[in-house]
């Protein structure tokens, strides 16, 4: 174990422990560096670590603070996080994503309006019929993001945020490998807004699940 990392578990512990709670200050730097028994140096890096990832909340002038520790915040992060892996790891992201998003999406078929079904439909009619991989991929992102949204539940919708943007990126940077992915893609999508306007929640689940498994199939083909 390297020492940042120490560090940083010792700095988790006294969090976890509730010597720290959310909002509080932490003690001045070399108070607790003596108190950790650390370096200045690897509790600095630490509490950089732990900033990222919105555990602590560096201050200038004021000090240091931990968070509200609030989990929507904290799985925010996991879009910072997950977006340093490399092609292959777009693979596993995706297959978590696609064990999770098929159950979103047949929730928000349950709860979606006519008014937001209307709206991603718009969006859909703007990229016209043959939108570069670029266009395509940055709108997919943000339909699937305010579909997703539909289902009510903040959490799935957090993670499943933070697992899409590094697929839908990696699937730019290669580009659809397959004839007619494009217009595929967009057909998936309209059959899905379909099935959300019918309130047909298994028929949502499929297509969620029809949709990234073409996707998933896709980048491996380029990898």
């Amino acid at each position: 174990m390297s020492v940042t990392d120490e560090a940083i578990q010792k700095i988790q512990g006294m969090i976890v422990s509730g010597a720290l709670g959310p909002g509080d200050r932490l003690p001045k730097e070399s108070e607790l560096a003596t108190e950790l028994g650390l370096s200045r140096n690897s509790l600095r890096e630490a509490v950089r670590a732990l900033a990222l990832i919105r555990v602590l909340d560096v201050r200038q002038g004021d000090g240091t603070y931990v968070t509200s520790l609030d989990a929507r915040t904290l799985l925010e992060a996991m879009s910072f996080v997950s977006g340093f892996h490399r092609d292959e790891a777009a693979l596993d992201l995706l297959a978590v994503r696609r064990i999770l998003e098929p159950a979103a999406t047949a929730l928000a078929a349950a709860r979606i309006t006519a008014e937001e079904v209307d709206a991603l439909e718009h969006q859909l009619d703007a990229l016209g019929p043959e939108p570069s991989a670029e266009e395509l991929a940055a709108a997919e992102l943000e339909f699937h993001h305010r579909l997703v949204a539909a289902c009510g539940n903040w959490a799935l919708c957090s993670l499943l945020s933070g697992l899409s943007a590094p697929t839908v990126r990696a699937r730019v940077w290669r580009g659809p490998s397959r004839q007619g992915a494009v217009s595929r893609a967009l057909d998936e999508h309209r059959q899905l807004l379909a099935a959300c306007r019918a309130r047909d929640t298994e028929g949502a689940r499929a297509w969620s699940t029809a949709h990234l498994t073409g996707v998933e199939q896709g980048l491996r083909a380029t990898l």
